[in-house]
């Protein structure tokens, strides 16, 4: 959608898309670029993250910083990084408190959403050439792989947070890839989304006080080095797979299309709502992260007892996630943005 055509309502609701899309980023499993897909703005932040190139930035040597913002489509980006951001403060820190006393049922309700969101994608795919089956095919099995991974060891060399930053960023760009459970798997979730980001926001608040004390202790700024490395390599990999997904979206959109389909097939794997979490020990102790929480390693799947009524509402629940895909799909038909 174009920026002149967008009403007032319609910046409020691109703002409330990006706070969805911030919430999804933070969860292990869950895409923030599935929710980009549903919500019908997906393409036009490929699309916008690809006009940061050379002309976007010779624009800013040349101090037209009106026509840089016109050009890289900025009211539109700054509206949806500007929720995600807001999301990572507020509404991820309900999930996370969802997560922990309801887990279960929130893990239901997203599996529901991705059943729904594979009908939502797949409803207007009508060409099943062989080379999109192989591409879906391919996707789903991407998608169960990582699923199954074993996870790595913690690494806090700024070059590799940097690279995780490149990687961590794919559940913004690819659907159905969870950056966070990518994390995970690469040994950095909690050092980068749990630990960093604590200090950065304890580090925020000295600063609206006044306080710059923070210069001299050793560790938080170890953090913020590491949050600041990592932030660099999501902006690098943002713009670099951008250009690369904008390229191949224009020239096969059918074939990527079907990727994008087999990802969030894949993904069920991650979200399945019956699982154990396995936490990191240090021998016999188990390890903890700065907010106190035992660190999640990874899951052990399982299937569900029926004999159990919590089995049964897990079952609503996942019928709840599947209705908020349909009634998205009924109010709000998704939009192709080209370019």
């Amino acid at each position: 959608m174009a920026e002149n055509t967008r009403t007032f309502w319609d910046k409020i609701l691109l703002f409330i898309k990006g706070v969805a899309m911030g919430a999804a980023n933070k969860v292990p499993g869950v895409s923030g670029g599935l929710v980009a897909f549903v919500t019908g703005f997906y393409e036009e932040l490929i699309y916008s993250l690809q006009k940061i190139n050379r002309k976007a930035l010779k624009l800013l040597i040349d101090g037209r910083f009106k026509s840089f913002y016109q050009y890289v489509n900025g009211r539109f980006l700054l509206l949806v990084f500007a929720g995600s951001t807001f999301s990572y403060f507020s509404v991820s820190r309900v999930l996370d408190f969802l997560i922990q006393n309801f887990e279960l049922y929130v893990w239901a309700t997203f599996f529901g959403m991705i059943l729904g969101s594979i009908y939502y994608v797949a409803k207007d795919f009508n060409d099943f050439s062989r080379l999109n089956l192989i591409t879906m095919g391919l996707g789903v099995a991407i998608g169960v792989a990582i699923s199954f991974m074993s996870p790595a060891k913690e690494n806090d060399n700024l070059w590799f947070v940097f690279f995780c930053g490149i990687i961590g960023v794919s559940g913004m760009t690819l659907p159905g890839l969870s950056g966070s459970f990518i994390l995970i798997l690469m040994g950095n979730y909690v050092l980068l989304l749990v630990d960093s980001v604590n200090e950065l926001y304890k580090t925020i608040q000295d600063i609206f006080t006044l306080n710059f004390d923070f210069i001299q202790d050793a560790v938080r700024m170890r953090y913020l080095k590491i949050i600041g490395s990592f932030g660099l390599g999501s902006i690098f990999g943002l713009v670099i797979t951008s250009h690369i997904l904008g390229y191949l979206l224009k020239r096969w959109h059918q074939v990527i299309t079907a990727l994008i389909i087999g990802f969030i097939g894949g993904s069920l794997g991650n979200v399945w709502p019956w699982k154990r979490e396995i936490y990191k020990m240090d021998g016999d102790v188990y390890l903890f992260d700065s907010l106190g929480n035992k660190i999640v390693e990874n899951y052990v799947r399982y299937f569900p007892d029926f004999s159990d009524s919590s089995t049964w509402y897990a079952l609503f629940y996942i019928l709840v996630g599947l209705a908020i895909l349909l009634i998205i799909d009924w109010f709000g038909p998704k939009k192709v943005v080209r370019s």
